[in-house]
């Protein structure tokens, strides 16, 4: 068993040492590794009088993910949907929403095409790892070809990663966004490790 261990770790390092990541990628910033880290840097694409992002704890207080600058006299006390965009699990505290109002009426976005059009243009780094979030993808800054970046004018490209079941096993990605429709290209560098013990999943 220690041999084969062994011998993935080994495979792995050379795979890593294979992803040529260019020199005019940045580092992404570790914070925005943290999803909820994000959501204060959303520009979205219609005017709201006001938005919030919840999750779906029944403590309202410890709900409240992030809100936007709110008039004094405006509050928005509407039922929790049943589900939301980033699905955790079934039950409290599983999934996110984004709560909005627009000329006095409430607007749910709850799902992950409803979080897209809610971002509309992507404007920002933590805008396009929200959106590539939504097709599966995350970032890891520890490695450069798994959270690097390059903004252009017209495209926000990024080094990812896509994590699946057992066995674990977690793959590098080159992600390039359109920053004006939204629209996600992706084309895989390769798995780059594989674990047999589902224990920790």
């Amino acid at each position: 068993m220690r041999i084969i261990i062994t011998f993935s770790l080994i495979l792995s390092n050379l795979f890593c040492a294979q992803i040529k990541v260019p020199d005019d990628y940045k580092k992404i910033p570790d914070i925005l590794d943290t999803t909820d880290y994000l959501y204060p840097f959303i520009v979205p694409d219609k005017e709201y009088e006001y938005w919030r992002v919840l999750t779906n704890d029944i403590d309202f207080e410890k709900a409240i993910v992030y809100e936007s600058q709110a008039p004094d006299f405006m509050t928005i006390n509407e039922p929790v949907p049943e589900r939301g965009f980033f699905q955790k699990c079934v039950g409290n505290n599983c999934f996110t929403y984004i709560l909005a109002c627009k000329k006095d009426r409430s607007v749910y976005f709850s799902n992950e095409q409803q979080l897209r059009d809610f971002i509309g243009t992507v404007d920002n780094l933590p805008e396009a790892i929200l959106l590539a979030k939504t097709y599966g993808y995350s970032i890891d800054p520890k490695n450069k070809f798994t959270g690097s970046y390059k903004i252009e004018s017209n495209r926000i490209s990024m080094y990812a990663l896509q994590s699946k079941g057992c066995p674990a096993t977690k793959e590098s990605f080159l992600i390039t966004i359109n920053r004006k429709t939204g629209k996600l290209e992706a084309k895989s560098n390769g798995i780059y490790s594989k674990n047999e013990d589902c224990s920790a999943l």
